[in-house]
């Protein structure tokens, strides 16, 4: 299957014929932002929550369980829903309602509360981003995994900042400085608002065409696959950012900006390989850049679990920057075998198959208990060695890609 274009008076695709699809696309990138610095600053109010409501661990846990539950697992309905009738209102109003939650989380009188509200602020999480996937796609056109990488490098750049910025706010305002979080939802709602009718009309227009695409005869096999294969690769990520603290305990104890310092290269070198991944998947072809991500992850861990010294600290980029240069491809190649829900098949990826990393850390945590940090650490390495056999079984559209290139 080709991309779907829709084209000007002149017959070029309408992308190129309007001026403003990369302002358009630098709006969506910057709302994604805004929700997700919502998101990544939960876990680092949880100790502030903890101690003004005298938590359990338990409980402090329960608020981030209620924000995965709206933020992640509702994002397939609401892509359900904007595929039958186009949405883009679903955009202000998710920037609105993250915004808003984060503001009254300081301010809830009991831990009832916290939780009502943190389900309040997931829901503009899982109604902006199957929305923005779609309306990306929609403006992106033909190089739709290099928007879709402009877009999704927000979201890296979001949750990188949220927990720091709530960090430093609190620690010098006290928990209300927390509200000051959602300025960036604020700022993003009053520059895309004037966009929204620009938005709209990319949106229908490519809407028009996607009824009239062929579907592929049997989407829902590779569909599975493309899910599975995911879920392995946010296995691998999580599993390492959770377990690189207990392979160096030790230098923990000692020095504890050495494994924070790990960790910000290992996640922060997501946004390169974000921003990397998807012109190489538009140039190459999206299966094979999927295949080579996967395949080079296996002796970039193997190589990462021995290093020592200095070395350790380049590794741990390279293996973050590759294990996340192929969201945005995943993205796309979910929409490309849902022309017709490219919301829902957004979100399915966005939000089911990411957001079942918990249970995969879970796992290995009981792998761990039973035999060592060490084993549960080299097991992870089996995961994208799966996920790469599991890319040679997806079938068509992607074997003739390269020729719909030319």
């Amino acid at each position: 299957m080709s991309h779907l274009r829709v084209t000007g008076p002149s017959g070029r695709p309408l992308s190129s014929t309007t001026a403003g699809a990369g302002l358009l696309i630098a709006l969506l990138s910057l709302g994604h932002l805004a929700t997700d610095v919502v998101q990544g600053a939960l876990p680092a109010l949880l100790p502030y929550l903890k101690d003004r409501y005298a938590l359990t661990y338990t409980s402090a846990g329960l608020v981030l369980l209620a924000a995965h539950v709206t933020s992640s697992g509702i994002q397939p309905l609401f892509g359900y829903l904007t595929d039958r009738k186009p949405l883009p209102a679903l955009l202000p109003f998710g920037l609105l309602v993250s915004g808003v939650g984060m503001a009254l989380v300081p301010f809830a009188p009991t831990f009832g509360w916290v939780l009502a509200i943190v389900v309040f602020l997931g829901l503009g999480t899982a109604a902006f981003h199957p929305e923005g996937f779609k309306a990306t796609a929609c403006i992106a056109q033909a190089r739709r995994a290099t928007g879709m990488s402009l877009f999704s490098v927000g979201g890296n750049l979001g949750f990188a900042l949220g927990a720091p910025a709530a960090i430093f706010l609190v620690s010098h305002l006290g928990l209300t400085g927390a509200v000051a979080l959602a300025t960036p939802c604020a700022l993003a709602l009053a520059l895309l608002v004037p966009a929204l009718p620009s938005i709209t009309r990319r949106v229908t227009a490519i809407g028009e065409v996607a009824k009239r695409a062929d579907r592929h005869a049997r989407p829902f096999p590779a569909i599975a696959l493309l899910v599975l294969i995911v879920v392995f690769r946010t296995w691998t990520q999580l599993g390492l950012a959770t377990y690189i603290p207990f392979l160096y305990r030790a230098e923990l104890d000692r020095d504890p900006a050495y494994v924070a310092t790990l960790l910000f290269l290992f996640l922060g070198s997501g946004t390169i390989g974000t921003l990397v991944g998807g012109p190489i998947g538009d140039r190459v072809g999206h299966r094979r850049m999927l295949f080579a991500s996967l395949a080079l992850q296996v002796p970039l861990i193997a190589l990462f679990l021995v290093a020592k010294g200095w070395a350790v600290f380049v590794v741990a980029g390279l293996v973050g920057a590759t294990i996340v240069s192929t969201f945005s491809v995943t993205i796309v190649m979910a929409q490309e075998l849902f022309p017709r829900h490219m919301a829902t098949a957004s979100g399915t990826i966005a939000g089911f198959a990411i957001g079942t990393g918990g249970i995969g850390v879970t796992l290995l945590g009981a792998l761990a208990d039973r035999h060592g940090v060490s084993a549960a650490a080299h097991a992870i390495n089996a995961l994208p060695a799966a996920g790469a056999m599991l890319v040679l079984l997806l079938p068509l559209p992607w074997a003739a890609e390269q020729n719909d290139r030319t």
